[in-house]
């Protein structure tokens, strides 16, 4: 039972209009702590490989911490927006998806100008265990399946109890100056930077996706 407010929504609505939030974040208003405990809890009855439970999650509140990511965020983005790998510069040759990516592309920008302001930045963290020492293509499939199925549940459970997030993979391409700001010890890694805010406005929509035939495929590709 949850201690704060919870939107009436379906499973198949919530699973369908949990979007990436960036514009509606509310930059004004204070996040309860308790509260994100509440979306923590639930995220830590997702799966885990093998039941390693090799998790952790950094809740960000302090200004001066929030600033210094936002600091790192900024400056990374700017490198990957002008970059040949923009988000605005894909599918170039479909106006419509093209459109698309350039409105996600805009959305983007403008957290990257206000991810200080966010009340709340959570960031979830894997462990190494088993004697690995560093993340590699080998291992990194039981710490992902870890860690990404608790991001989700954490997200589904914020857009229920009205807050927005986004998952944002900006900060790991700076990962060291993010230890340096975390005090990550050197065998835990963060997956991701999580803004955390209430949403303004109630309308989110299912997205616009490829037809299920073209992404389907039955027995073989």
């Amino acid at each position: 039972m949850s201690d704060y407010p919870v939107v009436d929504l379906s499973v198949d609505a919530l699973l369908t209009t949990t979007r990436s939030v960036r514009r509606r974040l509310d930059l004004t208003r204070p996040v309860p702590l308790g509260l994100i405990r509440e979306c923590l809890e639930i995220a830590v009855q997702a799966p885990t490989s093998s039941n390693l439970q090799n998790w952790g999650f950094i809740v960000v509140t302090d200004a001066a911490q929030r600033r210094a990511i936002a600091d790192v965020y900024r400056r990374t983005w700017n490198m990957i927006a002008t970059s040949p790998f923009a988000v605005a510069e894909r599918f170039e040759d479909d106006p419509v998806r093209n459109r698309e990516q350039h409105k996600v592309f805009d959305s983007a920008a403008y957290l990257a100008e206000h991810l200080g302001e966010v009340p709340v930045l959570m960031i979830p963290c894997v462990e190494l265990v088993d004697g690995d020492v560093t993340l590699t293509g080998d291992n990194s499939n039981k710490y992902w399946a870890s860690i990404m199925p608790a991001a989700w549940n954490y997200m589904l459970a914020a857009r229920s109890r009205g807050l927005g997030t986004t998952w944002t993979g900006v900060t790991v391409m700076a990962d060291g100056e993010m230890r340096a700001i975390l005090g990550l010890p050197d065998n835990v890694y963060h997956a991701t930077t999580i803004p955390t805010a209430y949403y303004t406005g109630s309308t989110f929509r299912r997205a616009q996706r490829l037809p299920l035939d073209d992404v389907v495929h039955l027995d073989r590709w």
